[in-house]
């Protein structure tokens, strides 16, 4: 790639940047747009919204208010607002800023010069070559390179100290959270798989009773067991469609006063009376015991007792009554912990297997992209590419811009796919489907944006040269990362400048909103766009611009501005979509981050591992011997950390569950919590719903049909 064409990459994703961001400043002011644009706050009435409904000027002219307001909110307002999640990701952009802007002075100030005034080991050095600014550019054996070994190592132990402050401060306020919400069912309750038949009552709910009341007397207070739902969702989202067809026809009727009129409402009103009785026979103690499943919530009289009873075995047997910490009310999973334990292994196969295939599969789009980026293998390959010579400047759009749209393109489609895999493989809550989605959109998206677009300008030959010798990979490795550091650079650009302005804007949104209400949604009332916030996308693809820049500070420190600009544009348009747009559905008290630290160790991992095939290929092997002692450090540290920081995530410490227990009994509010966390898990299951047969309930609309009484 030449210089042309990386300047006509950045060109490019600058001005879509600059219109995009342009258009979402004036869009955002439009009344008509405010279910796009601020659909968490008019979900929210605690926040009231106020926008210019009247013709002005300033309705139509662009501005930069919610830029300075990213930057003035401390992170107590993100925690108490969005939850420890939400401020997990935010500090993931800050760790890119303050890692990568160090490392930018430090390229700068230091690896540019001795890259660049130096005699050139390539065959005919070309003074306008992005080369001449990489460690490309150093001769065979030069005693340079101790220049770039000594950054190496500067760089690794500032991104291990790193790690490791957020790290600890993470695991503070994630302890500091748990005593604050001292309110949540979760802290109460354990999630029970695998219960066996009572053998005297031929009943699940009779075991559970049973065994807890015997071997935990003293501090189990009550249990709720899971029923198969089908049915009754089916009739609940039945009798809700006719509710709401009733309420029209009632609309109409005042305005008309027909008798056809009349006699539709009263055929509606027979319907809903059959469905509702319908659900009540369904809810009754016998069709219930009939549908019962192998899972219960077991709460406790206190967080220590269940924190105990979910990090024991209760069973001799080992597959029966198995326990865990519950996820909270609003995060479960309720179709998957429906899925038979027996089953969940096949699962999770078929979920790898999948994830393979679809990994192998796009080795198709890549490798043709990186035919493009190549432009002289393209002329060869295509001969009709070389028309676009006669064009003055379209050879650098194609090869500079085109390659990282194309590629970005058939990536926005990964992370659904990941999401929908990780759901099928049996998650027992919608957090844990996020993060496993995370770990296959992070691994896919190494093994295929990095790896396969390093190897693919002869896939076949460079994996069979791997496979017969695997002494070689480092400086395989190296040579690939070398050659491929523009295209990377691109890549950046593409994501950053292009991928977080049309995030911001929504446009798709947009566009389907206006279609809509001027189509089939006409004279109907719209509602907000509210979606949970996508962490499955967001956080794999920010850790791979982590990963490509920390592989590429020392190799090509012309990189690392654009990766600062990146983590800052990032931070403002992210905290926008948390503050105005995306919805937090729960909290999980910050369990991505042991995830997140995974990413960035791999990202060191690599660094080093590519840093010894450079030295090799440099002929500087005392500098590759010294780097190996670095990648062993890194390897302990994380090891330590898996140690010191991880169980805390993994489990509720006993100490942290005794010392809330006691803040409870002080206030005298251990019971009315214990209460409210046998009942929260009731309000999400249809089946333990009771529906209220009475005429005045379905006469008048007013009042719902779904009682809140517990079975």
């Amino acid at each position: 790639m030449t210089p042309e064409s990386l300047i006509a990459s950045a060109s490019i994703n600058i001005g879509l940047a600059l219109v995009a961001l342009w258009l979402f400043s004036v869009l955002k002011k439009q009344p008509r747009n405010a279910v796009v644009y601020y659909a968490r706050r008019l979900s929210d009435r605690h926040r009231p919204l106020s926008l210019h409904s009247s013709l002005c000027l300033p309705r139509f002219l662009p501005s930069v208010a919610w830029i300075p307001r990213a930057l003035r909110v401390p992170e107590e307002d993100i925690l108490t607002r969005h939850g420890l999640d939400a401020l997990v990701l935010i500090r993931l952009f800050k760790f890119g800023i303050r890692f990568f802007l160090l490392c930018s002075l430090l390229g700068a100030s230091l690896l540019l010069p001795v890259d660049y005034y130096n005699e050139s080991d390539l065959p005919t050095r070309r003074e306008y070559s992005m080369d001449a600014f990489t460690i490309s550019n150093i001769t065979r054996g030069s005693n340079k390179l101790w220049v770039h070994f000594s950054c190496l190592w500067f760089i690794s132990f500032y991104a291990l100290f790193l790690l490791h402050k957020e790290y600890k401060e993470i695991l503070v306020i994630r302890l500091q959270q748990m005593r604050q919400l001292r309110h949540r069912a979760d802290h109460f309750t354990v999630l029970v798989r695998q219960v066996p038949l009572c053998p005297e009552h031929n009943t699940r709910a009779c075991a559970v009773d049973h065994f807890f009341s015997k071997h935990h007397r003293f501090s189990y207070h009550s249990y709720q067991m899971l029923y198969d739902g089908k049915d009754l969702e089916y009739l609940l989202g039945k009798q809700k469609k006719l509710k709401k067809e009733l309420e029209d026809k009632r609309r109409t009727d005042m305005l008309s006063n027909g008798s056809q009129e009349h006699k539709q409402i009263s055929t509606s009103e027979e319907k809903l009376r059959e469905i509702t009785n319908m659900i009540c026979h369904l809810q009754n103690g016998t069709m219930l015991r009939e549908k019962e499943l192998p899972v219960a919530f077991v709460t406790f009289k206190s967080r220590r007792s269940a924190a105990l009873a979910a990090q024991t075995q209760q069973h001799s047997n080992p597959l029966e009554l198995i326990t865990e910490m519950a996820p909270e009310p609003r995060d479960v999973s309720w179709r998957n912990l429906a899925i038979p334990q027996k089953i969940l292994p096949l699962n999770k196969i078929g979920v790898i297997l999948a994830a393979a295939l679809l990994t192998i599969f796009f080795a198709i789009p890549v490798t043709a992209v990186q035919g493009i980026a190549k432009y002289e293998k393209l002329k060869k390959w295509f001969p009709p590419a070389m028309v676009i010579e006669f064009i003055p400047g379209l050879s650098s759009v194609v090869t500079g811009y085109l390659p990282s749209a194309i590629l970005k393109g058939f990536m926005y489609i990964i992370p659904f796919a990941m999401l929908g895999m990780a759901y099928l493989g049996g998650s027992i809550s919608k957090s844990k489907e996020e993060i496993k989605a995370c770990n296959m959109v992070f691994y896919f998206l190494m093994g295929n944006v990095f790896f396969l677009t390093l190897i693919s300008g002869s896939l076949l030959d460079e994996i069979g040269e791997y496979l017969t010798h695997p002494r070689d990979i480092p400086s395989h490795l190296a040579a690939a990362v070398s050659a491929q550091g523009e295209f990377f650079m691109t890549y950046i650009l593409t994501d950053g400048l292009s991928g977080f302005s049309l995030e911001i804007l929504q446009l798709g949104l947009i566009l389907f909103d206006i279609i809509r209400s001027y189509t089939y949604g006409r004279g109907k009332e719209r509602t907000p766009y509210l979606f949970s916030f996508p962490y499955f996308r967001v956080i794999p693809t920010v850790s791979l611009s982590i990963m490509i820049g920390m592989i590429y500070a020392v190799v090509a420190p012309l990189m690392l501005p654009f990766l600062v600009g990146y983590f800052c544009l990032g931070y403002i348009v992210y905290f926008n979509q948390m503050e105005d747009v995306y919805e937090t559905t729960y909290d999980t008290c910050g369990q991505f981050w042991p995830s997140i630290h995974h990413y960035i160790f791999v990202s060191i991992i690599l660094m080093q591992i590519t840093m010894v095939g450079l030295f090799g290929l440099k002929s500087k092997p005392s500098a590759a011997i010294a780097t190996v002692p670095l990648i062993l450090i890194t390897i302990a540290y994380n090891e330590y950390c898996k140690i010191r920081f991880l169980p805390s995530f993994k489990h509720f410490p006993i100490q942290t569950a005794v010392e809330i227990d006691e803040e409870d009994e002080k206030n005298g509010e251990m019971e009315a919590h214990c209460v409210d966390a046998a009942t929260a898990y009731n309000q999400h299951q249809p089946c333990l719903e009771r529906v209220k047969i009475s005429d005045e309930s379905i006469t008048n609309l007013s009042h719902p049909l779904l009682g809140t009484e517990s079975i």
